[in-house]
């Protein structure tokens, strides 16, 4: 009796049907370096990925990398390609990272790049050139207008607050504890923070009267020591920096003034500051900047110093 042959879609794939995306496996064993050998973080790496995964592709469309065949004029014509007309410095900078990245990679494996890195250059850009973005007294007039509002009014309007009133960056508002409050002392301690430091700030009245609002009449009961919550999936969790800027971003919206955003709010405390006569030394300090450099932007906003130390314009009467 003969054996009945098994349905085609039942039989075992041989081994030569089993193909393999060349550039896949190659962003693969690149992304493996970036996390075991560089220790970069999930995203950055996610990024720098897309970027050569898009150059190989382009270049090798799923057959075999051959690094030897790229020329300087294909790293040209990628990065000409992926800024188009009007390039960003961030999106410059991105593309050129990751290719440089991705080619020093190359050179442990052996290959020889030294020519395509040097066509990679970095983009200009000049420290200080630009004004830092600032909402003025009557675009912050009406952004407190349109607060409080939403299916969370108090904790929105506590979240700016924290922004306009003590400069906080959206993950220091998101990392908020209930136990970082010294309601005795009128101070707030920030653990965790970009300088990877402790701090502790003055309590603003008005961020503390928002706090209290907040936590009386609309912070859910539970055993959560996080100051934001929000609700997912029947459970409330801490917020995260995401819920923080999206608040952020919808309340400027609402005040009609896109754009704007957690950072900008923060630029606002300080410009407020530098106008009311504080030093750079004192906005360092309360934005809590590890170096002065950092702070030196905001000397272009002291308008009535800068008046003093101005030369006069050549062929001018005074």
């Amino acid at each position: 009796m003969k054996p009945i042959p098994q349905p085609r879609s039942a039989q075992p794939a041989r081994s030569s049907e089993v193909l393999s995306d060349p550039v896949a496996d190659e962003l693969r064993r690149y992304d493996d370096h970036l996390r075991d050998v560089r220790g970069l973080a999930a995203c950055t790496r996610r990024n720098h990925c897309r970027i050569v995964g898009q150059w190989l592709q382009k270049k090798f469309a799923g057959g075999v990398i051959k690094i030897g065949r790229l020329h300087a004029a294909d790293v040209r014509r990628f990065i000409a390609r992926q800024l188009g007309d009007s390039p960003s410095h961030s999106a410059a900078a991105q593309v050129a990272t990751a290719l440089r990245s991705y080619l020093r990679y190359r050179t442990i494996c052996g290959d020889s790049v030294a020519g395509l890195i040097a066509v990679i250059s970095s983009p200009v850009q000049w420290k200080l050139a630009s004004l830092p973005r600032a909402l003025k007294p009557d675009e912050v007039r009406r952004l407190l207008a349109v607060l409080p509002y939403g299916r969370r009014p108090r904790r929105g309007y506590a979240i700016v607050r924290c922004a306009l009133d003590m400069g906080l960056r959206a993950g220091e508002i998101a990392n908020l504890s209930i136990d970082d409050i010294d309601w005795r002392a009128g101070t707030v301690m920030l653990k965790g923070t970009k300088s990877r430091r402790q701090d502790i700030l003055p309590l603003p009245m008005t961020t503390g009267q928002a706090f209290v609002d907040y936590l009386q009449h609309e912070r859910p009961a539970t055993t959560s020591r996080a100051l934001f919550l929000c609700r997912r999936e029947s459970r409330d969790i801490p917020i995260t920096t995401h819920v923080i800027q999206n608040a952020i971003r919808r309340a400027c919206q609402r005040a009609g003034l896109p754009g704007s955003g957690s950072h900008v709010l923060r630029h606002t405390l300080a410009c407020r500051l530098v106008e009311n006569g504080g030093s750079l030394k004192e906005v360092a300090d309360v934005l809590r900047h590890r170096s002065l450099e950092t702070t030196r932007i905001y000397a272009k906003l002291d308008t009535p110093n800068l008046a003093d130390v101005a030369l006069p314009w050549p062929g001018s009467e005074s």
